[in-house]
């Protein structure tokens, strides 16, 4: 099942389960559509993968799986 991160993993830009500018890739590396068409310029830093827009999930299966609490931002890295 899909993480759904909650953050840009490089700005730390808040990214709530049904925000559309969320993009992941394929190892659901996550990062906000801004950060994707600018710096990273398509391509993950972490995989070297490209991204797709994350699909949204509905309100009534957040509450049965709701989407990850744990940042991977860059405020949350060592």
């Amino acid at each position: 099942m899909l993480e759904m991160r909650p953050d840009c993993e490089r700005c730390g830009r808040d990214l709530p389960p049904s925000t559309a500018d969320a993009r992941i890739c394929s190892f659901e590396c996550t990062f906000c559509a801004e950060c994707v068409d600018g710096a990273l310029a398509g391509v993950c830093p972490n995989c070297g993968g490209g991204f797709e827009k994350r699909p949204a999930r509905g309100e009534a299966l957040l509450d049965r799986f709701p989407a990850s609490t744990a940042r991977k931002g860059p405020a949350t890295r060592e």
